[in-house]
């Protein structure tokens, strides 16, 4: 018999191991990746006493893929219109936090003694708090639905977007023997440049392909293209200098814009799931013992800087942002732990060599103890808050208790100029980068084939003349869009002393064009600079006058906006979009929640009336989702069906009960299900059966026995439904559906001869053949 091969035994060991120990945090209600963490320990060589993987070597390259899924995953809950509806309350807690916590990290670093790499990565590590471990906490305390939860979940995405961005940064500083400012900016540059330019092009080509191959699409083919569409994404994120992590990201954050996102994400979650089990059974097989006693105490300082750190830093960067003491207080004692992307970010410095092996054992036992004291914190932030609040002068308390509301209620609408420099600053941004992309990939790439088909200055003509074909329906948008909007029509003609800075933010865009075309010109030929300047001139009148390229542009950009929104309107045509007036709400002390109705709830097959949410919970219920079909202001008669998405309108605390009921107030389980298998049998009807003169109505053989008479024999070839108004006759043979108790309380009043069992019956034949 033909061995197993090692992977498959490695990979055996590790699922089977994974699945028993995850098993056994399920019941201790302990987040699932520790348990993977656990496993890995369990089946690492450093553990004796067990059996341990063969070839570590091949787990890691699973690893790795399981790595580039987890990110690709967290790119489809991403949008980056989501991000732009935040405002700026989340950038200023997420950089406040991120910029605290990795200073910290690299002071603590340097207190013990570590190298420099040593020292940045480890601030890394530091700065990511765990978006799945906070989520999982807030789902079994019951906080989701709170306000101040929802707070912190737009600070965790915004800091899993920068975990990408510093994790290119962290390789770029590795990767340089002295990188000065210069170098770190223009790595932020390069990864500005290729998010836009992939962002964009992406919009333009992802969802017009699946748009066109909408009809040939199901579940299997939907999910091999999305894999691959990741996979791809990863490879040209290599080659350009980037992990295919950030290049998975990528792609999973332009298929969030698509239409069929959620069916993606539904049909990715099984592979993630998998991939991402190996990944962070993988961090556990890192796990030394040894390592782990030898550096105690820098494992338990690094514990109390985390907690103390978001505590203290954390809560400074929610009130900086405009939240009350108490709900800054809430959200930075909730994000005291790391987690995933610490992981993520140590595996990055291992594979790259700048970090000792100590770094990464030493990071997994801090993850461990901060994940398990993450409730604790959560919980201690209001008994915390209380006391300090008592010990604050009063004016302070007042101050910092109100802060939030005053931040609030002051939205003030932008003025029209900051609105018009917004959007030409956005447009010249992404049309000047789609331009440079032209620009390169011509010069680089199609220069060369040029010159060799025709020659040195032949070819130098023909590709400049290509390139500046090609970016001229961008360089148009650049110089004359918005020169027609709403916002420039009013500044002009409300006053003339607009018009002057008017005029000056055309020409500053014409020069911005005009360097495009200069720098082309000026590389493909040897022309006098006057006469350079008439080509540039020329043709960029020749670009703003014509209209063959102003409705090509005009094209281009209505189907980057058809792609950009096409799930937006997917949800407002199957009602999934939440109500405009949700943000007015956060002025007061209610916000809405959204919830899904279990199946085994007993609110299921109730009327809104009958349940009195608002008596009990004080709460109400603005709209129900129902597959593609909402119900809006739903009133008493409507029914609460299972898998119900139920809009709630309420407090924090109104929401948490309301939580809570849901998630307790469920069918109970059936103990002895197994004595509630249905069985088959049938009846003699004798003359001492008191169902004899009696209809199947007036019986009671459903209604009082729970029975069901499902047909009637008529010699041995024939079973046949039985009339309601027939009325029962002395030797009838009626066969019976029923749970076996229901069963022998029938039996229970005929003779015991009457009654046979169908297992072995010939009749059971009869009765499928009908």
């Amino acid at each position: 018999m033909a061995e197993i091969p090692k992977l498959i035994g490695d990979l055996a060991l590790i699922l089977v191991v994974a699945g028993i120990v995850t098993l056994v945090f399920k019941k201790l209600k302990q987040p699932l990746v520790l348990g993977y963490i656990v496993a890995g320990f369990l089946v690492s060589p450093h553990m004796p006493y067990t059996m341990s993987v063969v070839d570590k070597g091949d787990i890691h390259t699973w690893a790795d893929i399981g790595v580039m899924f987890l990110l690709f995953s967290l790119g489809l809950d991403f949008s980056f219109k989501k991000i732009l509806k935040m405002g700026m309350a989340p950038v200023i807690a997420a950089l406040t936090i991120i910029f605290s916590m990795m200073t910290l990290g690299i002071l603590v670093g340097h207190s013990f003694g570590w190298g420099r790499m040593d020292c940045i990565f480890l601030g890394g590590m530091l700065a990511m708090s765990s978006t799945t471990i906070i989520y999982k906490a807030f789902d079994d305390l019951g906080f989701r639905q709170q306000r101040f939860a929802s707070l912190v979940m737009s600070v965790l995405i915004l800091e899993d977007v920068l975990a990408i961005v510093m994790m290119v940064m962290l390789s770029a500083i590795a990767g340089g023997n002295k990188p000065d400012g210069g170098e770190m900016l223009g790595s932020i540059l390069k990864i500005g440049f290729f998010l836009v330019l992939w962002f964009v092009v992406g919009i333009f080509l992802v969802p017009l392909f699946f748009r066109k191959t909408r009809k040939l699409m199901n579940n299997e083919t939907m999910v091999i293209v999305a894999l691959g569409l990741c996979c791809l994404m990863a490879v040209l994120s290599t080659k350009v200098g980037f992990s295919s992590a950030f290049g998975a990201f990528v792609m999973g954050s332009i298929i969030a814009e698509t239409v069929e996102a959620d069916k993606i994400i539904k049909l990715v979650e099984p592979v993630k799931n998998l991939f991402g089990a190996i990944f962070f059974v993988s961090v556990g097989m890192l796990v030394q013992p040894g390592v782990l006693v030898d550096y105690a105490i820098p494992i338990i300082i690094i514990v109390l800087t985390i907690l103390l750190g978001q505590g203290v830093f954390g809560t400074a960067g929610f009130l900086l942002s405009g939240q009350s003491l108490k709900n800054a207080m809430r959200c930075g004692f909730s994000m005291a732990q790391i987690g995933e992307f610490a992981f993520i970010i140590a595996s990055l410095g291992l594979s790259l060599g700048v970090i000792g092996n100590f770094l990464y054992p030493v990071v997994v036992a801090v993850s461990v103890i901060t994940t398990f004291l993450t409730p604790y914190m959560i919980r201690f932030s209001e008994p915390c808050y209380e006391r300090l609040e008592k010990h604050l002068p009063k004016r302070w308390a007042r101050r910092l208790k109100h802060v939030g509301n005053v931040h609030q209620n002051s939205n003030e609408e932008e003025n029209t100029w900051k609105i018009l420099l917004r959007k030409m600053a956005v447009n010249t941004i992404i049309y000047g980068i789609l331009s440079t992309a032209v620009v390169v990939l011509m010069l680089t790439f199609a220069l060369p084939i040029c010159r060799t088909a025709l020659g040195h200055w032949p070819g130098n003509a023909l590709c400049g003349s290509l390139t500046v074909l090609m970016i001229s329906p961008f360089l148009r948008s650049l110089v004359m869009k918005n020169v027609h909007s709403d916002e420039f029509r009013q500044l002009w003609t409300e006053s003339l002393l607009n018009r002057l800075p008017l005029s000056f933010t055309i020409i500053v865009r014409v020069v911005i064009a005009a360097l495009f075309i200069f720098y082309i010109v000026n590389y493909l030929s040897r022309f006098k600079v006057a006469f350079m300047i008439t080509i540039v001139v020329v043709a960029l009148v020749a670009m703003v006058l014509s209209r063959s390229l102003k409705h090509r542009s005009i094209k281009l950009e209505r189907l980057f906006i058809k792609n950009l929104r096409s799930r937006e309107i997917a949800e407002e045509v199957s009602g999934e979009r939440r109500p405009l007036f949700e943000g007015r709400l956060l002025d007061r002390d209610i916000h809405i929640g959204e919830f899904d109705v279990p199946e085994d709830s007993i609110w299921v097959g109730r009327t809104l009336k009958n349940l009195q949410f608002r008596n009990r919970f004080g709460v109400h219920v603005s709209s129900i989702l129902r597959g593609s079909q909402r119900i809006n202001i739903p009133n008493g008669s409507n029914i609460v069906f299972p898998g119900d998405r139920i809009s709630v309108i309420g407090s924090d605390e109104q929401l948490k009960m309301f939580s809570k009921a849901m998630a307790t107030e469920l069918v109970p389980e059936d103990p002895e299900v197994e004595k509630r298998e249905m069985k088959l049998r049938k009846l003699i009807l004798s003359s001492d059966t008191p169902f004899i003169g009696k209809t199947l109505a007036e019986s009671g053989i459903r209604d009082q026995y729970g029975c069901m008479v499902v047909g009637v024999e008529e010699g041995q070839e024939n079973l046949t439904l039985i009339d309601p108004l027939r009325k029962f006759r002395k030797g009838d043979i009626i066969w019976l559906v029923g749970e076996e108790a229901d069963i022998e309380r029938v039996r229970q009043q005929v003779p015991v001869r009457a009654m046979l069992s169908a297992s072995s019956d010939s009749s059971v034949n009869q009765l499928t053949k009908q």
